[in-house]
């Protein structure tokens, strides 16, 4: 089993609170002021003009044959003026009235416009959703409606001391997954309340717990109850989009958003006894009392549990918030753990069988064996003490941290990669991981 070295300690994020389609068809363009004797209008010409783009629809008028005009009409009377030349208030009445049945009927044209290109009237009246507000399942707000009824808050009580995590439904009839650190936080004899999105709640006892990967199970005694759907954090890129949903400073069903920002970041959370894994990373915002989350994808599938948190502790207690580093256990790894506690109420870490020297440091990276276990994987895999292992699954290992999370990444049993330096020469190996029950 590797030894930890001091690696990336974080804050873990728990909090205690007790301390168009179509286009319109266009009306006739009317001879316009400015036509010739002949009446043709000054666009005729329009289909020639070097300027006009080709693209745009085009409003072009032939000339038609005068028709006889008939008897002249008679001109209209003359209209007395007021003082100093002034027209009376007949005649500005007269042109008010002109004006607002102009913008009346240009208000009416624009309606028309916008009621045809978008399929319907410009502002409903009627009681029906404005077109904004039917947010499609593929939204943020679409997805988090549909999995909210999964998604938990953890309140922990223990005498004066309280507290709250989050969680998620694995099982129709009751299990719900959260971190161990919630569900110890106060103590391996706290009361356990789960609150569900709706604001019914139901106690909770502990199923069983995984110190190395931070997991905790939980059962509450309710069926047909709306499990989560698991996403593959295998398959999770970096800049991917994500949805934290959790309680934050128990603020219950907050939702914020991000991308994934790094992948397989080794992250040591907790003082005592602390878990090792490689995390989503994510710039979502996620606070104390998210811990235990879910983290989603843009299809509302669970790849990770919120966990832990990068934060600058400047304040008087110790705590601090969000800097926008923010990490998940991978969820293939919080599967499989959890489904193992649910079977047989614990769950086994994953193993190379060897020590590391937590001293070794070297410029171009490596982690150095100091002990290999016999028997182990280690040593079925041929590899040997003073042995500079450099990749793992292809990934790089620069320091003891990295080989132990991406180890724990894997199932017992697994077989991945190695990339090794003997001698000063590199080798590469397969090697079988072992399970330490």
């Amino acid at each position: 089993m590797p030894r930890r070295g001091p690696g990336r300690k974080v804050s873990k994020s728990v909090t205690d609170r007790g301390n168009p389609d179509g286009a319109p068809a266009w009306p006739a363009q009317p001879t316009p002021p400015g036509a010739g004797a002949s009446g043709s209008p000054w666009w005729t010409d329009a289909l020639h003009d070097p300027w006009r783009d080709p693209q745009a629809r085009a409003a072009v008028t032939v000339p038609a044959v005068p028709a006889d005009p008939g008897p002249p009409l008679e001109p209209l009377p003359e209209q007395p003026a007021g003082p100093g030349g002034r027209p009376t208030l007949r005649l500005v009445f007269l042109v008010a009235v002109i004006t607002a049945l102009l913008a009346g009927g240009l208000g009416g044209a624009l309606g028309y416009v916008v009621a045809a290109r978008t399929g319907g009237p410009a502002a409903t009246g009627d009681g029906g959703t404005p077109p904004l507000a039917k947010r499609p399942p593929d939204s943020v707000a679409g997805l988090v409606k549909q999995v909210m009824p999964s998604l938990v808050t953890v309140l922990i009580n223990r005498g004066s001391k309280s507290g709250n995590g989050s969680g998620f439904v694995i099982s129709a009839d009751g299990y719900v997954v959260t971190n161990q650190h919630v569900a110890l936080g106060a103590g391996a004899d706290s009361s356990l309340t789960v609150v569900f999105s709706d604001g019914s709640s139901s106690s909770a006892k502990l199923v069983g717990t995984s110190a190395e990967s931070d997991i905790a199970v939980l059962k509450v005694a309710r069926q047909g109850l709306e499990p989560v759907t698991f996403g593959n954090s295998e398959q999770v890129a970096v800049g991917d989009p994500v949805v934290a949903v959790g309680a934050p400073l128990g603020l219950q069903n907050t939702v914020t958003t991000g991308v994934v920002s790094a992948l397989d970041r080794a992250v040591e959370s907790g003082e005592d006894d602390p878990s090792v894994f490689a995390a989503i990373q994510t710039d979502a915002p996620i606070n104390p009392g998210n811990s235990g989350g879910a983290l989603l994808d843009t299809g509302g599938r669970v790849i990770g549990v919120n966990t832990a948190i990068y934060t600058i502790r400047s304040d008087a207690d110790g705590k601090g918030g969000s800097i926008g580093l923010g990490f998940a256990i991978p969820i293939n790894q919080a599967k499989r753990v959890a489904l193992e506690i649910v079977k047989t109420g614990h769950a086994r870490s994953t193993v190379v069988g060897a020590d590391v020297d937590e001293d070794y440091l070297s410029v171009k990276g490596g982690v150095l064996l100091d002990n290999v276990e016999s028997g182990g994987p280690a040593d079925k895999a041929g590899l040997k003490p003073d042995d500079v292992l450099m990749k793992l699954g292809g990934r790089p290992l620069r320091e003891p941290i990295d080989l132990v999370a991406l180890t724990r990444k894997y199932a017992p049993g697994t077989v991945v990669s190695v990339v090794y330096v003997r001698g000063g020469k590199q080798h590469t190996t397969r090697i079988t991981l072992g399970a330490d029950e």
